[in-house]
């Protein structure tokens, strides 16, 4: 089972990577003058980033079945390494993004030059051009955390990053483990995180996704420097962070949450 365990961070790792990672790329599309291009190519990972968080759910599922049939198994325990995995992911995703800059700089070239992804992959994926790619590798450095002050930027939208990420990383997970809790609700529970994440997804497209975009249009029209933008993508990096953290305290909590909620509908 630890391999099963092991299996899953590792997806949990790739999922909040990539998440991040589009950061990056949204900004590399404001630089180039390309947001829509980078826009589309965000709504991909974005959605082929939720897919796989249901695939997580349905992996974790077998560690459930198993430490509901061996009665010692350390479960949360070794879902709080799931949730590690997470915390990890975003760790290296902020390592990885004055790289991830660049080299999204020129995913979107290509693609503009290609005109759809298929094509675009035809022509660019190659061993030379994958060697190539060191080329645009940035070393982060320490100087860029002194220029995240939090002046100017709205102290809500970093608050709700953090808890709208802390809720999505532990939707699926809470769930799984609130039917480990209740034999008369089990199976409400386990339905319950589609609810949750969605309820997640909500608040991230209501409250946090139009704050970005009215600095995105500011920046574009001149109104303010580049450089707002970049504060903004690193604050909301290191309030993902954060938010990874603030859901190894509320995994367990949230599993009970869920029993008392299921159990009033």
């Amino acid at each position: 089972m630890l391999e099963q365990v092991i299996f899953v961070a590792l997806f949990t790792f790739i999922i909040h990577l990539s998440e991040t990672l589009t950061y990056s790329l949204r900004l590399a599309g404001v630089r180039l003058g390309k947001l829509a291009v980078a826009l589309s190519l965000t709504g991909i990972i974005l959605l082929v980033s939720r897919t796989a968080n249901m695939v997580q759910g349905l992996l974790t599922g077998k560690i459930i079945d198993f430490a509901k049939q061996n009665v010692g198994f350390d479960l949360v325990g070794h879902l709080r390494v799931i949730i590690g995995a997470s915390t990890m992911g975003t760790i290296v995703a902020l390592l990885l993004f004055p790289s991830a800059v660049a080299l999204f700089s020129r995913v979107i070239a290509h693609l503009e030059v290609s005109g759809s992804i298929p094509q675009m992959i035809r022509s660019s994926v190659s061993i030379q051009k994958v060697s190539n790619a060191r080329h645009h590798l940035r070393k982060p450095k320490l100087s860029m955390l002194s220029r995240l002050r939090i002046g100017g930027i709205p102290k809500r939208l970093v608050i709700l990053n953090c808890v709208v990420t802390a809720i999505y990383t532990i939707g699926v997970l809470a769930a799984l483990l609130a039917s480990t809790f209740t034999t008369e609700y089990a199976t409400t529970a386990l339905q319950s995180s589609g609810l949750i994440n969605g309820v997640a997804t909500i608040l991230l497209t209501i409250l946090i996704d139009p704050q970005i975009g009215l600095i995105t249009d500011k920046v574009l029209r001149g109104e303010q420097a580049i450089t707002a933008l970049n504060k903004v993508f690193g604050l909301l990096m290191i309030s993902r962070l954060i938010g990874t953290v603030l859901a190894q305290i509320l995994l367990v909590p949230a599993a009970h949450f869920i029993i008392w909620m299921v159990s009033i509908l």
